[in-house]
C-alpha cells in the first residue's frame, strides 16, 4: 500500500493529536509515503500558525521543522504541474474543494493512476475524503 498524505496527515506525522498514532501507523506499513511538493508550504504555515498561537510551543515546533527538513527527501513528491492544477481545478468544481485541497486530490489521483499498488489518501476533510472514495481511494477512516 502506498500512503499519500496531505499536509494535515502529513503534520500527524510529526504532532501528536487526533489521529497521529493511525497515520504514523499506516506510515509504518506503507511501502511508501507520498506528498504533493505543495505540503511543505502548507505544512510550514500550518506550524508558524501554531508558535503565533501559542509562543510556549516555540521551541517543540522548531523540533518538529528540524525534523521534516531531514524527512523530506525520503518522501516520494507529486510534483505541481499545468496539468495538475487544470485536473485540480475541474475536481474544484466537481467535487465543491477548496483550491489547495483540489491540488491535493489530483497529486493523489496521478499516483493512483499511475501505479499498481493501492492507495490510502490520508486527510481530515469530509469533502476531500468524499471525493477520494468517489475516485477509488482507500481512505483512512
Amino acid at each position: 500500500m502506498i500512503l499519500f498524505c496531505d499536509t494535515s496527515a502529513l503534520i500527524k506525522l510529526y504532532l501528536k493529536e487526533g489521529h497521529s498514532a493511525e497515520v504514523q501507523a499506516l506510515a509504518a506499513a506503507a511501502k511508501g509515503v507520498v506528498v504533493a511538493r505543495i505540503a511543505w508550504a502548507e505544512a510550514m504555515a500550518a506550524l508558524a500558525r501554531r508558535v503565533r498561537e501559542n509562543p510556549v510551543d516555540a521551541d517543540a515546533i522548531e523540533t518538529v521543522r528540524t525534523k521534516m527538513r531531514h524527512d523530506w527527501p525520503a518522501f516520494a513528491m507529486v510534483e505541481i504541474t499545468q496539468a495538475l492544477v487544470e485536473q485540480a481545478g475541474e475536481f474544484a468544481d466537481t467535487f465543491a474543494l477548496r483550491g489547495y485541497d483540489s491540488v491535493q486530490l489530483a497529486a493523489a489521483h496521478r499516483v493512483q493512476t499511475a501505479t499498481s499498488e493501492a492507495l490510502c489518501f490520508a486527510c481530515f476533510d469530509t469533502r476531500l475524503k468524499r471525493a477520494a472514495k468517489v475516485l477509488g481511494m482507500q481512505v483512512l477512516e
